[in-house]
């Protein structure tokens, strides 16, 4: 077990640096990375993800590169532009309704990337469910004058998403209604999303997100938790194992990272990550580990006994 700190380059989602477990097993390493608000149910999953990678290991990939999306974050107009550029993605992610920004905030950002990424990539994006209904159908149709593949999450439940679906004629995409569920499949029960966005950690696994993806009968974007290389590789994997892969993929954030617990990490080169599974460097490790535990030890173990099983790592001292 390896407590790893890695700072963040731009303040995403409200945090400043990224904050981890990296565990060794037969299979390789696995990781454990679930944000500070999540309880020991919701961290179990995390855990049967980072017991899967480190011991079981993936299922066998059919296709060997992963197109990805830039993920932009809260930034101002200039910053945003030259981000897209950069990235060499043709697909952006724009991250919107950040708290203590306005509407115009957001439009004035996505007006950026759809200049930077022309009118034949594609912009999408994401309010982690902050809008109500009518302020999320009202920016919806606003920002759809730069012409949206979809908006992720512009509401907090399911219930809210099937409302704002019935009233814009943008893609609707469910991220935390997904992941965060109790039931994941209500999704498609409700008529709540038209794209389902699928992250390995909180879902428990690769294998556990094909099932959920082949249950949902959604087209399907795999995304990132904000891991470094090694929770990135299982994205990765889930990404390559689809039957059908039909949108670029959210697992292009490790340029959100100021470092990485590997060589030769997971970047887009030209819109696209080659299916691989990196491995951890440890002098690269060691720059980035915390002394101690810093508390993870017993999120683990809470998370363990939750999740039962053969353990991760032993209770005792």
């Amino acid at each position: 077990m390896r407590v790893y700190s890695i700072p963040m380059r731009t303040r995403f989602r409200g945090v400043t640096r990224r904050e981890g477990v990296l565990i060794e097993g037969p299979a390789g390493w696995g990781e454990f990375s679930p944000f500070a608000e999540y309880g020991p149910a919701e961290c179990a999953r995390w855990l049967a993800a980072a017991r899967e990678a480190a011991w079981d290991g993936w299922p066998a990939p059919v296709r060997d590169r992963v197109p990805v999306n830039v993920t932009i974050p809260a930034v101002d107009p200039d910053r945003a532009f030259a981000m897209t550029k950069e990235s060499g993605c043709r697909t952006a992610k724009v991250k919107v309704a950040e708290r203590g920004q306005s509407d115009a905030d957001d439009l004035a950002r996505v007006e950026a990337v759809r200049d930077a990424i022309g009118p034949d990539g594609r912009v999408r994006v994401d309010a982690n469910g902050a809008w109500d209904v009518d302020h999320a159908a009202r920016m919806i149709r606003s920002l759809d004058r730069w012409e949206l593949e979809y908006a992720e999450q512009p509401c907090a439940t399911l219930e809210e998403l099937a409302l704002v679906r019935r009233r814009v004629d943008v893609p609707i995409a469910a991220d935390e209604s997904i992941r965060r569920a109790e039931d994941p499949l209500r999704v498609r029960a409700v008529e709540a999303a038209d794209v389902a966005v699928l992250k390995v950690q909180p879902l428990g696994g690769v294998a556990a997100a094909l099932r959920v993806a082949e249950a949902c009968g959604l087209p399907v974007v795999v995304s990132s938790a904000v891991e470094t290389s090694v929770g990135l590789a299982a994205g990765v994997a889930l990404a390559a194992a689809l039957p059908e892969l039909r949108y670029a993929c959210g697992l292009g954030t490790l340029s959100l990272l100021d470092g990485d617990v590997v060589h030769d990490s997971l970047v887009p080169v030209s819109g696209e990550i080659p299916v691989r599974r990196p491995v951890v460097d440890v002098e690269a490790l060691r720059r980035w580990e915390v002394p101690g535990d810093s508390g993870w030890r017993d999120r683990l173990l809470a998370a363990q006994e939750r999740l039962g099983g053969p353990p991760v790592i032993e209770a005792g001292p």
